[in-house]
């Protein structure tokens, strides 16, 4: 059997055997289960171009496909727009600078609208919001979710699941209040009924929003800045465990001890739990 038809072979939710005595049985070895599944569809030429994209994207997060690919271009690098196109879909980036709204819905889903436009979110759990992003690893790259409190920026959930959207959601919910709103963009992951279900069964309002505002995605943008340049390119990881490890690490202090000038110099946890409480967590 092969190594793919192995690793398919795996039960993850296997209460009686795990993962370590299931690799043991089928001789393989656990960094093989381990590995993003996504890597093994993108060649090593373009592991290395979306290295490049992602650094110059955080640089530059309204840069779209046609910057991005005049600047490759001015680095020697020959590549065409359609192929950093594909790249940043891959990889979930999208110019932050306004743009008519041409995201293409499932068909059959519904669309929500836009609740924040006429509301000033001042209160923790007020109002939710989710992110995904590209992360790299030594060989390949997986994608990291996050459930953030929008007015004290608390990450509430994060995960690398297959299933991440519905997961990372379900995981926030049962370990904090539930928010008054929940808003996401309308990419399918999100108008599906798994999804939206969640928030339904908690009685939370669902906002959306597909017209690229602006200030949203920098507002995202500043998260996956800080993750980046504070932890991910200062560290080399090679398995999902490490990255995992890594980023628990990281989101302890970013809650807990990293001071935000939005925030008036105070950490998330400060705002959200309250000082007291964040003072004994830390």
């Amino acid at each position: 059997m092969s190594v793919s038809g192995k690793v398919k072979c795996i039960e993850g939710r296997n209460k009686m055997l795990g993962i370590s005595r299931q690799c043991e049985l089928l001789q393989l070895p656990r960094s093989s289960y381990y590995r993003p599944r996504s890597s093994l569809a993108e060649g090593s030429d373009n592991l290395v171009l979306m290295s490049l994209i992602d650094e110059e994207f955080l640089r530059h997060p309204f840069y779209g496909s046609r910057k991005m690919k005049d600047y490759l271009n001015r680095r020697g690098i020959p590549v065409n727009r359609k192929r950093i196109q594909r790249l940043m879909r891959l990889m979930g980036l999208e110019s932050v600078a306004p743009k008519p709204n041409t995201s293409r819905q499932r068909k059959g889903h519904k669309v929500y609208p836009y609740l924040q436009k006429k509301i000033s979110i001042t209160e923790a759990d007020q109002v939710w919001c989710y992110y995904i992003t590209y992360i790299r690893l030594a060989h390949g790259f997986v994608y990291l979710t996050a459930v953030m409190d929008w007015a004290s920026r608390y990450v509430l959930s994060v995960t690398l699941d297959d299933d991440f959207c519905v997961n990372a959601l379900k995981s926030a919910l049962r370990k904090h209040k539930t928010p008054g709103i929940f808003n996401t963009d309308q990419g399918a992951q999100y108008t599906g009924k798994a999804f939206t279900g969640a928030l339904k069964d908690h009685g939370v309002q669902i906002s959306m929003d597909g017209k690229g505002r602006c200030m949203d995605n920098i507002f995202i943008e500043r998260l996956w800045r800080s993750v980046k340049y504070e932890k991910i390119f200062l560290e080399e990881f090679e398995t999902v465990p490490e990255l995992l490890s890594g980023l628990k690490e990281y989101f302890e202090f970013y809650n807990f001890e990293r001071p935000h000038q939005s925030l008036v110099g105070k950490t998330p946890a400060e705002i959200y739990w309250g000082r007291e409480v964040a003072r004994k967590a830390a």
